[in-house]
Order: structure tokens, then sequence, then C-alpha cells
């Protein structure tokens, strides 16, 4: 198969055959959703999971915000983290230990506590992989889902397209974007968007969750293009979206053009997908400019019956989509080059 996530519809199909029993879970296995809901009296504990397999020298430190991600955007705050760490065999003593130093660093850097996990060197793997497991807790009145967007809601992007995809594309092909021309302090600035504008999503997820909104997503895999179309799955509803108001930096669209990618459909940790109704929109961008974010409304949302668009260069065409994220399918083509 394809490195990548599964199709929507793949993906649909093996979740079916999960149904939860418990009466107390109030988001399960679900398309678009970015973690689980199970109620606890009045309120909810936010659980969400997210492996880290691209090869990265920030393992530790990218599960913990990866991870807290997902269950902010429920409109929770993260609380407690869980880390099964897979170590191929030539791993180092000096390796391992920096990992866990990352690990503790990224979890005091958001006040979230590890709690536990599972730590194992096998043959099953050739670098190093981290599956995180985070909770958090939301009274169960302010939970926040995916699939919560309704018609004639605005559509709000809090960062801009690619700032993960920007940043992996650095520090795995850096050496290629400097063949093709370009300049070693932007490959090296690049490298930072992991930092600046950063990928943590967990400020201006809580800030949005105070406010009121509909629905919030993370959009990881795919990019803002798959981001926005599980929004719509998971809602039940259309879109409409002007192409030009999505915010791309110059760097990430320069990196882009080198290497014949697309922005929307680049790994996109960084962005945050909001939907509100039209009346909460002076409420939530305040809220969120307040956190020193600049969010942008770039569309609205339809009946399901209208469909999903984008509008830009005097045209209205279909969302694209990515079977599969840029990055994935860039490494996986470059690698099978040699």
């Amino acid at each position: 198969m394809k490195i990548g996530k599964l199709s929507l519809d793949a993906l649909a199909g093996l979740l079916a055959r999960l149904p939860a029993r418990d009466p107390r879970v109030i988001v399960g296995p679900r398309v678009g959703e970015d973690a689980a809901a199970i109620a606890f009296g009045d309120r909810a504990v936010i659980a969400g999971m997210d492996p880290i397999t691209f090869a990265t020298d920030l393992i530790g430190w990218y599960a913990v915000q990866v991870n807290a991600n997902d269950v902010a955007v429920m409109g929770a705050r993260p609380r407690w983290f869980l880390a099964a760490l897979l170590l191929p065999p030539d791993s180092s003593e000096q390796m391992i230990s920096t990992i866990f130093d990352q690990l503790a660093q990224a979890c005091k850097e958001l006040d979230i506590s590890p709690v536990g996990g599972h730590t194992e060197v096998t043959p099953a793997v050739n670098q190093p992989v981290i599956v995180g497991c985070m909770l958090g807790e939301v009274a169960g009145d302010r939970l926040v889902m995916t699939g919560g967007a309704r018609p004639d809601d605005v559509v709000v992007l809090c960062g801009a397209a690619g700032i993960e995809g920007t940043a992996v594309l650095a520090r795995e092909a850096g050496e290629l974007l400097a063949r093709k021309g370009v300049e070693q302090g932007r490959i090296e600035q690049a490298r930072r968007f992991l930092f600046d504008p950063g990928i943590s999503v967990v400020r201006p997820a809580l800030a949005a969750a105070s406010v009121g909104v509909t629905a919030m997503h993370d959009p990881t895999e795919g990019g803002i293009a798959s981001g926005l179309l599980e929004v719509a799955r998971a809602s039940g509803v259309g879109l409409e979206i002007e192409l030009a108001q999505i915010p791309v930096l110059p760097l990430t669209r320069e990196i882009c053009q080198r290497l014949q990618l697309d922005p929307l459909g680049l790994i996109a940790s960084g962005a945050l997908l909001i939907t509100a109704r039209a009346e909460k929109a002076g409420a939530l961008l305040g809220a969120l400019r307040a956190e020193g974010v600049d969010p942008t409304v770039i569309g609205r949302v339809l009946p399901a019956n209208d469909g999903l668009w984008v509008i830009g260069d005097g045209s209205r065409r279909p969302l694209p989509v990515f079977e599969r994220d840029e990055v994935a399918r860039f490494l996986e083509e470059t690698n099978a080059a040699g």
C-alpha cells in the first residue's frame, strides 16, 4: 500500500466494525474526529492518540505537541501524556536519553504530566517511532467536535498552510533543496518552523472554545484541503472556500515550487480550522487576536447538497482532494528514485 493515511472511505468502513458499546462514549471511532470523548459525570475525558513516524531529531518534543493539539481542539486542556517508544537495535543510550529529555521539556512547556507508557528495542522498526496518547478534560457542555459545523457558519483558519510540512521538508530534504537553489539560510529558517511560527494550536484552540464555536479541527496529513474535507464529512455539510484567503507563507510557497508540491496538501500541524455562527465571528476573531494569533475568515459552510468548492482566479471549482499527504508522496518518490 502507499505510504500515508488510509482513504476516508476505507477508514470509515473499518471503523464501522468498532462500535462503542459503553453509553458513556460521547465520541468514539469516527472519520475526522481528532480524539475520543467519554462522559464522567458533568465532565468529559478526552483521549487522543497520534504516532510520530517521520524521522526527526525532535521526535520526543514533536510527539507531545501533536497529541496535545488533538485534545485541545475538542475544547479540553491537555493534562496527561503516555508514550510508547519503539527503538531500532542500533539505538544508543545517548539517543534514548535525548528523546526522554525532549518528552520532559515539551510536557513542561504545556504543563502536562507524563503518566506512563512503554519503551522497547525491536527489529520491527529501523528508526525511532513514538505512539503518544494524550488525555484531557472539559466540561460536558463545552465539548467541541469536528462534526459540529452547520450551514451559514463562517470558516476561520488560524495559522498558515503547510507549516509542519515546510519544516519536515527542510529537515528531511535540505540537501536537495540546496541543489535546487534554495538558500541555506532559508532552509535553516524552514527547519525552525516547528517553533516559529510553531506547530502548537493549544492556546488558540482553548481561546476559541471559550467564546463558543461549532467545530474545530487540527488538520495534519493531507493538509488544509484534507482537513476541510474531514470537517465537511464529519459534519455532513458543504463548504465554499476562498482560495486567496488561505495564508501560505512565502517560504512554504518557495519550497513547494522548487519540489513541485501543493501547499494545500502539505501536512499542516500549526494550523487550526474553526467554524462558528456568523454572529459570533467578531468575538471569536477578537479572542484569537488576544492570544497573538492572526485568524483569517476563509469561507462559509453550505448545506451538504451544495457541495465542496473553492473560489479563486475567477472560477469556482471542486475542493482539491489529496489521496495522501504531499510530504509522504514526495519522500516515497525520492527514496524510490535513490
